[in-house]
């Protein structure tokens, strides 16, 4: 369901809206803005999702491991 919003923004914005992003896509625009900053995705379904990912995970170790042998190597 969508709601109607109505918002006050500074001239320049407004006109620039207008020409760059158009019209009829103006709320659109904002909306994918405004929504990874409002929309919170339950976090646990995202790590899951994330595990379940295995070219990510197995990305994810190499570089740790990489990341540890370095540390390792360093002079103290």
């Amino acid at each position: 369901m969508h709601r109607k919003l109505t918002i006050t923004v500074d001239e320049g914005v407004y006109d620039g809206l207008h020409e760059v992003i158009g019209r009829q896509r103006i709320s659109q625009f904002i909306e994918d803005l405004v929504r990874p900053h409002v929309i919170r995705p339950e976090l646990s379904e995202a790590y899951r999702l994330m595990a379940a990912d295995e070219a990510r995970e197995a990305e994810a170790r190499e570089w740790v491991e990489g990341t540890c042998r370095d540390v390792a190597d360093e002079a103290r």
